[in-house]
């Protein structure tokens, strides 16, 4: 089994980073920014959390992102989860392109409905969102409960007026009061074919969409900051930002580019159009 380069994760309880920014780059790939919020709008902890790993040949990536409430501890309960399984799922990243993203759904959710997690869970004080993403070849997938959010930026989207990939919802938790402890679970899940070029991808917690005197729960108004830059200043320029602008809640930012070689799914009539000209 190839294991992973680099790994890295980080809950809130262990480094609030209230008053203070965190931009960091993993192996010239992925890039993570963490803001506690601003102590002077009354915030004095951060319940956020993340979980990055990355393959040792640029084949995958694997992010996670979470937003608790109450406490920490359903955020670390997550990631601990999460970790326990990381050689089975390790093992899922590395399947043909064909079966992979069907199986690390299921993978997640069988991990999610446990009866010894859900046991734990009723343990912990307060709930968590969490977003799960993974690109693999030239597509994305996602896993998704709660209301962080998924963007994915290129040419081609934003020429329809596409951004976000999956849908926020509300009332939706994994922790003590979650949506897996009843008898239907209660998430989301998808795939995207990435397009040909430059694919950026980006996985946020709620704090950037709601800052105050900002527009940033419209994507294109958080991609503004990226031009000219990579993603480090990009992240920076946000967090920035949202700290001048005196925000409360926290927010961690994971965001990364990624070239697709291959033509995305066109129209049938462009392709008559095509061999036409």
């Amino acid at each position: 089994m190839v294991t992973f380069m680099q790994a890295f994760s980080w809950v809130g309880s262990s480094n609030s980073y209230v008053d203070e920014i965190k931009v960091a780059i993993m192996k010239q790939r992925v890039t993570y920014g963490l803001f506690g919020g601003n102590s002077a709008a009354g915030q004095y902890k951060n319940e956020d959390g993340c979980l990055i790993w990355l393959d040792d040949k640029g084949e995958w990536e694997f992010a996670i992102v979470l937003d608790a409430h109450y406490s920490a501890e359903s955020a670390e309960l997550v990631i601990a989860i999460i970790q326990e399984n990381k050689e089975q799922i390790e093992e899922v990243l590395f399947l043909p392109i064909q079966d992979v993203f069907h199986t690390l759904s299921q993978t997640i959710l069988t991990i999610f409905q446990s009866p010894s997690f859900l046991k734990r869970c009723q343990g912990t004080k307060g709930e968590t969102a969490c977003l799960i993403a993974c690109r693999k070849g030239n597509y994305l997938w996602w896993f998704n409960i709660g209301d962080c959010a998924l963007f994915l930026h290129h040419p081609e989207l934003i020429n329809l007026g596409e951004y976000q990939q999956n849908h926020r919802s509300f009332f939706e938790w994994i922790g003590k009061e979650s949506a897996f402890h009843k008898g239907v679970p209660c998430y989301s899940t998808g795939v995207k074919e990435l397009r040909k070029g430059t694919n950026h991808i980006l996985l946020t917690t709620d704090g950037l969409l709601e800052c105050p005197d900002s527009n940033y729960s419209e994507a294109a108004f958080i991609f503004e900051k990226f031009k000219k830059v990579d993603c480090y200043g990009g992240i920076l320029a946000l967090l920035t930002d949202i700290q001048q602008k005196n925000v409360r809640d926290s927010t961690t930012i994971v965001s990364w580019a990624v070239e697709i070689n291959d033509i995305g799914t066109i129209p049938s009539d462009l392709h008559i159009a095509g061999e036409m000209r």
